[in-house]
């Protein structure tokens, strides 16, 4: 459905619309929102018809949705997500074209190698960009002033939980490991109290046991900090905070470069604060 409406300018701009119209979209313009966001350089990069092959839809349906947003078409979205890159990286468009060509070879393991490199590269210089200073703010507060911290985050996710829950630990931090050991999530979930803090940390395609728990805590008023890939992911109208990551992705096969980064990041300036506050410095 087209409404009438002054077209978002900036990248920022344009996930908020999106984010706000998500629940009116239809299932292939839902659908287009979630490749949009979640491959933001393809739709900077590639042609109308390229974008619709990998997104699974039709030409038409990409014009469709640029028009939902208040575009005239979809040159004019397009500019959005390209500008987001010139701003900010005059030779980002080169790179990605190149880590993207189709025709590169992966065919041994220095190559391999170096591609993932590459991408974690563009993920971190990506995380410096989408992550602001205000966002950080408010998730170290609600780590410090927590009085419990339960960490969830299965499947690939679970070693940045696993690293978070240690490191929370080292730093005097009362922190629980949310593994759902036995069968026993729900109840795990249900000792969680309003003082406390849950750390939710899933990417697509999301595990529907974090989702459920964020679910569940946002339910009984307990504040969730969510670790994420984008403004449609489920995680993020449950939390109260929410850090977006776009990790690398080589192939079909994600990393975790940038989320770990996010993580000790986390960490660390915790840590400096907690510190700051125990010397009075």
């Amino acid at each position: 459905m087209e409404i009438d409406t002054d077209p978002p300018e900036s990248f920022a701009a344009l996930q908020a619309a999106i984010a706000q119209r998500q629940d009116s979209l239809s299932p292939r313009l839902r659908q287009i929102a979630e490749y949009a966001l979640s491959n933001p350089n393809d739709m900077a990069l590639e042609t109308v018809a390229q974008i619709a092959e990998r997104a699974g839809v039709q030409p038409s349906a990409l014009i469709r949705f640029s028009k939902t947003l208040g575009f005239d078409g979809f040159t004019e979205m397009q500019r959005v997500f390209r500008t987001r890159l010139t701003d900010n990286m005059p030779n980002y468009k080169e790179r990605i074209r190149a880590l993207a060509d189709g025709g590169a070879s992966l065919s041994d393991a220095s190559r391999v190698l170096e591609h993932f490199i590459d991408a974690g590269v563009h993920a971190l210089e990506d995380l410096r960009r989408e992550v602001s200073a205000e966002d950080l703010d408010k998730a170290i507060d609600r780590l410090e002033q927590a009085d419990h911290i339960y960490v969830m985050g299965q499947r690939r996710s679970f070693p940045v939980a696993a690293y978070l829950g240690y490191a929370l630990g080292r730093l005097g931090r009362r922190t629980i490991l949310l593994d759902g050991l036995g069968g026993m999530l729900r109840q795990q979930v249900q000792a969680i109290g309003d003082r406390d803090l849950l750390v939710a940390i899933s990417f697509k395609p999301y595990s529907d046991d974090t989702v459920e728990v964020c679910r569940l805590a946002a339910g009984n008023g307990v504040p969730v900090l969510g670790i994420t890939d984008g403004t449609l992911s489920p995680i993020a109208p449950l939390a109260g905070v929410t850090l977006t990551v776009e990790d690398a992705q080589v192939k079909g096969f994600r990393s975790l470069t940038a989320t770990m980064c996010l993580a000790v990041g986390l960490i660390v300036a915790l840590g400096q604060r907690l510190d700051r506050e125990k010397t009075g410095r």
